[in-house]
């Protein structure tokens, strides 16, 4: 029984990576991972995003930025350095990528927002316009 549980353990992260690896926003809801969970997803599957480390005494959290300033993720990590909710904010240009992307994922829940279901649990996706970039938030529903 031991066996079947691992063996379901190994395909159940082989699949989860698989998914993961598809460059897609979903491939960044990585809430519930750990600090070096994150690290080394980043390492393997984003290449070209540069780890940043930040001291903040508010906010603990992972930054990552590309050599082009046009892409950063955040992962903000709560206490026990689990992550709780990710944050990517892109250039203004990626935005309607994303929506098509994003239609085509998730449950449309109101205007530039969905719901992403995973391993039982629902997530919040929300996308908002600043100024001169596009910031897409993943969070648990509360």
């Amino acid at each position: 029984m031991r066996y079947l549980s691992l063996s379901y353990m190994r395909l159940n992260f082989l699949l989860t990576a698989i998914l993961l690896a598809s460059g897609s926003i979903s491939g960044q809801n990585l809430i519930g991972s750990k600090y070096e969970q994150i690290r080394q997803y980043m390492k393997e599957n984003y290449r070209d995003m540069n780890y940043a480390p930040v001291v903040n005494n508010k906010y603990k959290y992972l930054k990552y930025t590309d050599d082009y300033d046009s892409k950063t993720f955040l992962f903000f990590l709560n206490q026990d350095s689990v992550c709780k909710s990710v944050r990517l904010i892109c250039d203004r240009g990626s935005k309607s990528e994303k929506e098509k992307e994003f239609n085509t994922l998730y449950e449309k829940n109101g205007e530039n927002k969905w719901i992403s279901r995973r391993d039982g649990k629902s997530y919040n996706i929300e996308m908002k316009n600043e100024e001169w970039s596009c910031v897409i938030t993943i969070e648990p529903v509360k």
